[in-house]
């Protein structure tokens, strides 16, 4: 599985301890950057990352701001991304289980290293449950048409 990376100024500390999980843990990435705490501004770096999602370059994408936020406004403007903002474990799994999302934006100022870490593992560990969320999931894809996104 490829990851999506990407982060501003505020996820940076964040997005280095998720690129640390993903080397021990065999997964393969594209880091999108930023990589400096120079101010900066966070769609410069969550649209190519989602973008790569949706295009089928990376599997799933992981978004870091200070708040999760921005990234997950940004990531969720881009057809076929179902990005999640999510700072608990439940919400990461479910997120995969129900609605098959394959960004999840997290915010470095929320939540702490360590569960930032198990949010992460669970959101890639997850596979989606389909059955009746399948359609669901469709309708989603649905009003993206409709509205020519």
């Amino acid at each position: 599985m490829k990851i999506a990376l990407a982060c501003d100024h505020g996820g940076l500390n964040l997005k280095n301890a998720i690129i640390n999980y993903l080397k021990e843990n065999g997964y393969e990435f594209v880091d999108f950057g930023t990589n400096t705490t120079d101010s900066c501004d966070y769609p410069d770096y969550a649209l190519p990352a989602a973008e790569a999602v949706a295009n089928g370059e990376c599997d799933r994408g992981i978004l870091i701001c200070s708040t999760g936020i921005g990234v997950s406004i940004v990531a969720n403007k881009v057809p076929g991304v179902r990005c999640a903002h999510c700072h608990d474990v439940y919400c990461a799994k479910y997120t995969r289980l129900h609605n098959n999302s394959n960004v999840l934006a997290m915010g470095e100022k929320v939540v702490g290293t360590g569960y930032a870490l198990e949010i992460a593992e669970t959101f890639l560990t997850t596979q989606f449950e389909g059955g009746r969320h399948e359609r669901r999931v469709n309708k989603i894809g649905d009003i993206e048409k409709k509205y020519g996104k």
